[in-house]
């Protein structure tokens, strides 16, 4: 953990030393000094910025959460059953490739301007990684494992828990790891819509206003939030799965 620390400490470091090179070179105020930028973080509570940010964090967390219990679900009906498995997969593979942003007109058509809509969309993004994730999975378990484990009497519901959830929970966090960036890419995005509250609404306002060091401060908080997330999962793996 001290090791992951430190490096994300040398990328902010290295990172903020070019921002500052580039702001001397072309003196503009597009690329302000971010010096003024971070010390413009003492208007935080007073811009609501906690408020932006924990709207922000539940459309993620709720697209999160309905995702994975849905995708999971469809990704072990899948694997378990032909049925299943002929049913749903010509639909998951013809509509995994379909870009998510193209469907935002039709979703807020649909379910309105507000959070539901950009719950919807963050869902859709991140549970076809699941499905995937979780059917390939189930489907790579050794079946004499599982047959060992019920002649020793164990029911399908120990099976379950005791053998093919521990084997899928690694994948399930690595595609995670993988969709959480798109995620928060397309929120972003969402939140320029039907909203006055959220980062991405923050960001793209403080553009209209040419407000520029609250511009650039909305970005360091997103990718803050970004990197957070992405060391929540890697912690939850640590705890959860520990025989890797």
């Amino acid at each position: 953990m001290k090791k992951k620390v430190t490096v994300y400490a040398e990328g902010m470091l290295f990172i903020n030393l070019i921002w500052y090179a580039i702001h001397v070179i072309f003196q503009t105020r597009i690329i302000p000094n971010p010096i003024r930028v971070y010390r413009s973080f003492y208007l935080f509570f007073k811009e609501a910025m906690l408020l932006h940010i924990s709207i922000s964090l539940c459309r993620i967390f709720a697209g999160v959460i309905i995702a994975l219990l849905l995708g999971s679900l469809i990704g072990y009906k899948m694997a378990v059953s032909d049925i299943w498995n002929k049913i749903l997969n010509p639909l998951v593979f013809l509509t995994y490739p379909i870009p998510k942003t193209a469907l935002l007109p039709i979703i807020m058509t649909i379910f309105g301007l507000g959070g539901a809509s950009k719950i919807i969309l963050i869902t859709m993004i991140i549970i076809f990684q699941i499905i995937i994730t979780v059917r390939d999975s189930v489907t790579r378990i050794d079946k004499e494992c599982i047959y060992n484990v019920r002649s020793m009497g164990a029911s399908q519901r120990q099976i379950l828990y005791h053998v093919i959830i521990p084997d899928i929970i690694p994948g399930i966090l690595t595609g995670l790891r993988v969709t959480i960036g798109t995620a928060l890419s397309i929120l972003f995005f969402c939140e320029a819509y039907g909203t006055s509250w959220g980062m991405g609404y923050y960001i793209l306002d403080a553009w209209t206003r040419i407000d520029y060091i609250s511009m650039y401060k909305g970005i360091l908080v997103l990718s803050v939030v970004g990197i957070a997330l992405f060391s929540s999962i890697d912690i939850l793996e640590q705890k959860i799965v520990k025989w890797r």
